[in-house]
């Protein structure tokens, strides 16, 4: 084989040796293409190949807004589910309203059905201090990303492409165990999300969230309990605000209650089951059940209040130190709360008086309640006309009374007064009005005035003269017995002194007197002493009347 790089030797020619040599010039055909021209068709294939794999993995586009884009990056922030990349961000824009931002996000074709629900839910993972402890530690090296809460399940729905991000984690993610139920307070307190929950002191769950109600006028706290005590909130179950320190003071001192160090801190929530019904079965309580949530452990663990009975007094002092919600007590049993206090004037009168609203608990009164209603059954829807009516009949009036004397802190006290006029009651009036008296010391000041009034009206000027007159009488009669009776009281006092003389002699022990005593004395012994013999004599002998007296019969000398 040659070399077509190396020079040819010139092949003789054949025949004539002898003649001139002539070289053979032969010509070499080339490629017309160049292997060079493979690598730009290479390349085009395998970009090709990228953009039909991109095309066939690239999802839908989806718009998430946020207040801030703080920690956003675009193509560098990721989008997470369960901690896996299943987009990027692409874009961040300012709203057209300025309110807000709008994050486009390239989702990934693969499960972004499910993203693309209305149940889904984002928010941007940066490091966060709230009270369920610290998160988002590792976002510090690897920077921010949005997190993705969505369904495990898909629904038949149309997709949805924009979204309202969170600005706080959830915290509960779809998928966790567990049950949400919802509590009714009349204001939040110390709450807040992330608050936990107890059961016998042990954290079981954590408020996530809590709105006010159509009206307004409670607010609904959503907690969620973990699975497996979630079966512990049954339907009889109580609960109650576990914030704080709760003191109490009572025969055994100070007592003090509290759940643990983070619930004073950060506030918290109990519940557990009352005491008389610990040992029946418990029923577990079904999802998004409502229960009200009380201020205290005493207040949730008390029976049911039932329905409430309005009432209005009428108090024509001063309510200085009554407070909207300080207790309405019948004799040591609370039965209600005020709810209002304002300022009226009667026209009869022509006076102004302080108008106390308040409701009462019928209930409260327990079986004492139930046996009245049989007394006196009515046909009214009232609850507390048939219980209040014959207890005005006979003297219930309403007082003022004080709770604190270092604070002056007052409240409504219901008793019997017998000693009261008697009032008309309206069993139909609602709210029910009930008469008043004054408290007992508006009672001691009105006392004090009527005396204060008595002690005015008295002549005291003319007493005094009359009294200085009767003492210059006085004087001028002690003047008189000094002057003329004196010296005759000396000489009775000296004859009435030789008279007791005079006796002491006569009853002296060596006197005449006393020995003629003595004798008389023993001379009626003697008497007494044949009398006796004499009565027993004839006792046993009676017919010595007659017959006369024996021989043996003893002669006392």
């Amino acid at each position: 084989m040659t070399d077509p790089n190396k020079p040819q030797q010139a092949s003789k020619p054949p025949g004539n040796a002898a003649g001139p040599y002539t070289p053979a010039v032969k010509s070499r055909r080339q490629s017309r293409i160049s292997w060079i021209w493979l690598l730009p068709l290479v390349a085009a294939l395998v970009g090709g190949s990228l953009l039909v794999r991109g095309w066939l993995h690239m999802g839908p586009v989806i718009h998430v807004s946020f207040e801030s884009a703080e920690g956003l990056e675009v193509g560098q922030t990721k989008v997470r589910y369960k901690d896996v990349v299943i987009g990027v961000v692409s874009d961040i824009k300012v709203a057209p309203d300025r309110s807000k931002v709008i994050v486009s996000a390239e989702l990934n074709r693969e499960g972004s059905e499910y993203i693309t629900q209305e149940s889904s839910r984002f928010w941007v993972v940066r490091p966060r201090l709230g009270i369920s402890g610290v998160s988002g530690l590792g976002t510090l090296l690897s920077g921010a990303y949005i997190s993705v809460d969505a369904s495990e399940s898909k629904d038949d729905a149309e997709p949805i492409y924009e979204f309202v991000g969170l600005e706080k984690p959830p915290e509960v993610v779809s998928g966790r165990p567990g049950r949400r139920f919802t509590l009714t307070a009349p204001n939040l307190g110390s709450l807040e999300i992330g608050s936990p929950v107890y059961y016998r002191r042990i954290e079981v769950g954590r408020v996530i969230g809590y709105d006010l109600d159509s009206k307004a006028d409670q607010v609904n706290i959503q907690v969620f309990i973990d699975a497996p005590n979630d079966k512990f909130v049954t339907k009889d179950a109580r609960f109650w605000n576990a914030s704080g320190v709760n003191l109490s003071l009572n025969a055994d001192g100070f007592n003090v209650q509290t759940e643990s160090l983070v619930s004073v801190l950060a506030g918290g929530v109990a519940f557990a089951r009352p005491n008389e019904l610990t040992a029946s079965e418990p029923e577990p309580a079904d999802a998004d059940t409502r229960y009200p949530l009380s201020s205290t452990y005493a207040q949730a663990m008390a029976d049911p209040d039932g329905p409430a009975f309005p009432i209005e007094l009428h108090f024509y002092q001063s309510v200085r130190g009554l407070k909207v919600g300080a207790p309405v007590d019948f004799r040591g049993l609370e039965l209600g709360e005020v709810i209002d206090i304002d300022l009226e004037f009667d026209k009869e009168s022509r006076r102004f008086f302080a108008l106390v609203k308040a409701r009462l608990y019928p209930l409260r009164f327990g079986a004492v309640y139930e046996r009245l209603i049989k007394l006196r059954p009515t046909t009214t829807d009232s609850p507390g006309a048939p219980l209040l009516g014959p207890m005005i009949e006979r003297g219930l009036r309403g007082q003022m009374r004080a709770s604190n004397l270092l604070t002056g802190q007052q409240y409504v006290a219901l008793d019997f007064f017998p000693d009261t006029e008697a009032v008309d009651f309206d069993t139909s009036s609602v709210p029910a009005i009930i008469p008043t008296i004054p408290g007992s010391f508006d009672r001691l000041q009105q006392q004090i005035s009527s005396i204060v009034g008595k002690l005015d009206a008295m002549p005291f000027e003319s007493i005094g003269t009359e009294l200085k007159s009767s003492l210059v009488n006085l004087n001028g009669l002690l003047v008189s017995l000094e002057k003329d009776v004196a010296p005759q009281a000396s000489g009775m006092l000296k004859s009435a002194q030789d008279s007791l003389q005079q006796l002491n002699k006569l009853l002296s022990d060596n006197s005449p007197l006393n020995s003629n005593i003595d004798r008389t004395m023993r001379e009626l012994t003697n008497a007494a002493k044949s009398l006796r013999a004499l009565a027993d004599y004839l006792q046993t002998h009676p017919t010595a009347l007659i017959r006369g007296r024996e021989e043996s019969f003893p002669v006392t000398p």
